[in-house]
C-alpha cells in the first residue's frame, strides 16, 4: 500500500492543500459581497434586497398661523359713508356671512365681516377684511388674478391690487393692500364701478399699517 507522500518536516501535504482551497472559497464569498449593494442583504436564492431607511421622514412645514383683525362694523364703514352711497342701506340685522370667499375670510383667516341690508330690495353687501400671513396672501393674490379681472381703478399696483368677478348672481371684489385682504360681495354688484365708492371708502378707513 503506497503512503502519503510527505515534505521536508514530515508532514502531509493533503491538509494544506484543504487550507488553501478554504482560504480561496471564503476570499471568493467574501469578493461576491462586496460587489452587490452595501444597503442590501441576500436572501437565499442570491436576490439582494434593499434594507429600508430607519431615519424619520422630514416632518412638512406647518402653515403660517392666522392672524386676527377685529373692526367696528361702523368704523370699517361709517353711517354716513352708507347712507351717501344708498341712503337705503342700513346694517342687516342678525347678519351671518354668507358668500363662501367671506365665510373663508372669517373662518381660516380671523377677519371682520359686516353686512347692509337694502331696506328695499333686500339685497345684501358684506364687507369683509382680514389679515393673513404673507404666504397665504400670496396665494390669495394668486388665486384671485387667476379668477377675476384686475381693476386699476381700485388702486395701483403694487400698493394696491384689485379685482372683480361675478359668478351666479354676485359680483365680488377682492383687494390686497398692506397686510390687508378685503373682500366686498352683494348681489348688487354687476361691475366694478358699481362697488368703487364702498372700496375707497373702506380702505380709507383701515388703520395705517
Amino acid at each position: 500500500m503506497s503512503r502519503p507522500v510527505m515534505n521536508g518536516i514530515g508532514r502531509p501535504f493533503r491538509p494544506i492543500v484543504a487550507s488553501f482551497l478554504l482560504v480561496a472559497a471564503s476570499a471568493a464569498l467574501l469578493s461576491g459581497c462586496a460587489a452587490g449593494d452595501p444597503t442590501a442583504t441576500s436572501t437565499a436564492d442570491g436576490t439582494d434586497v434593499p434594507v429600508q431607511s430607519t431615519e424619520p421622514a422630514t416632518p412638512s412645514a406647518e402653515p403660517d398661523p392666522a392672524i386676527p383683525f377685529a373692526i367696528e362694523c361702523d368704523t370699517l364703514l361709517t353711517p354716513e359713508q352708507l347712507y351717501a352711497f344708498n341712503p337705503n342701506y342700513g346694517v342687516a340685522p342678525d347678519y351671518a356671512p354668507s358668500a363662501r370667499t367671506v365665510a373663508t375670510l372669517v373662518e381660516e383667516h380671523e377677519g371682520t365681516s359686516c353686512g347692509y341690508l337694502n331696506q328695499t330690495s333686500g339685497d345684501v353687501i358684506e364687507i369683509a377684511v382680514a389679515t393673513p400671513s404673507e404666504s397665504a396672501a400670496t396665494t390669495l393674490a394668486n388665486d384671485a388674478a387667476a379668477a377675476s379681472t384686475a381693476v386699476p381703478t381700485y388702486g395701483t399696483p403694487p400698493e394696491v391690487s384689485g379685482y372683480f368677478t361675478r359668478s351666479g348672481e354676485n359680483g365680488q371684489v377682492q383687494v390686497f393692500t398692506g397686510p390687508y385682504w378685503v373682500v366686498v360681495d352683494s348681489t348688487a354688484f354687476f361691475e366694478p364701478g358699481d362697488a368703487q365708492t364702498l372700496v375707497a371708502d373702506v380702505l380709507a378707513n383701515l388703520p395705517a399699517s
